[in-house]
């Protein structure tokens, strides 16, 4: 394919303290046809000092705006993209410079309206941390994904680049979700089309610190209720029935899994819900064994 340009959308809420390494992740790019729409949220950190540093770069645009949250920042960001792809960049992450040269020649079938790729993972202080993103629905798939990304979001945020017209056919992020809008987006372009990936890792993603959204695992868990039952509403007759039944049960597993510690009965109640949808899910009555175990 030709050498198109490509809108980089970094968002940016008090993470002043890593700017500097995305930024420079993102300029050293090997695939150098870009432009990069910084959008600050607010940030009352050293945000704005360290993007002054920037500004003579012609291909970056910074745009400040009072704090309106994350989804509103990234709506922004897209909203002043002047290229046919697209790729999202947390401020708090960083890429490796082959990134994006990588990604761009996965597009040279049409069919593809995402590409994303692996993950390294640091800590807070950018020390590299030995963490595998495992289990069954969580590993990269590619083609037609529909059936197996409404098991578990397996296309990490900061690894995306995709088409603009993806974007154009489903709408911009849903600003009413406070968590899971790359989920609830990747989901409905999953039904027009195909993704692919580039089987590297190809950025670090920052895990632990303080002011990551993702910790919050309760409000999660209530969005992706919402986001699965909107999802449905409108695309179920895509999915099997056998598939639907599958991934609430995998969902109740997961959240039995993770108030094993905190709430015995809550989790006992989400392995019971997990059998009623599907019966033959393993996981579920082993849960239930292991919270009665532990409650005798």
């Amino acid at each position: 394919m030709n050498n198109p340009k490509v809108s980089v959308v970094i968002t940016c809420y008090n993470y002043g303290k890593y700017l500097c390494g995305c930024l420079d992740s993102v300029l050293s790019q090997t695939y150098t046809n870009i432009e990069v729409i910084v959008v600050d949220d607010g940030s009352t950190d050293e945000t704005h000092e360290v993007m002054l540093a920037y500004l003579p770069d012609p291909r970056i645009q910074y745009i400040f705006q009072s704090n309106r949250g994350q989804t509103v920042a990234k709506n922004v960001g897209i909203s002043h993209c002047r290229s046919e792809f697209i790729a999202f960049l947390d401020a708090d992450d960083q890429w490796c410079p082959e990134k994006l040269e990588k990604q761009m020649n996965r597009f040279c079938d049409s069919s593809v309206g995402v590409v994303f790729c692996r993950a390294k993972y640091l800590d807070p202080d950018s020390a590299p941390l030995e963490y595998v993103m495992s289990g069954r629905y969580l590993q990269p798939r590619r083609g037609t994904v529909t059936d197996w990304l409404i098991f578990d979001n397996f296309v990490q945020f900061s690894s995306v680049v995709l088409r603009k017209e993806c974007i154009e056919s489903f709408g911009l992020f849903d600003e009413s979700l406070k968590m899971g809008i790359d989920w609830d987006m990747w989901l409905k372009i999953s039904t027009k089309y195909a993704f692919d990936y580039v089987d590297e890792q190809l950025f670090y993603y920052r895990m632990g610190h303080s002011g990551q959204m993702s910790k919050n695992l309760e409000e999660r868990f209530r969005c992706s209720d919402r986001i699965t039952n909107v999802f449905l509403s409108k695309y179920g007759h895509l999915l099997s029935k056998r598939t639907i039944r599958r991934a609430f049960a995998y969902t109740y597993c997961c959240r039995g899994e993770y108030l094993r510690t905190k709430n015995k009965w809550g989790s006992t109640k989400f392995f019971l819900k997990a059998v009623f949808k599907n019966p033959t899910e393993l996981g579920a009555y082993k849960g239930v064994v292991k919270n009665l175990l532990s409650i005798l």
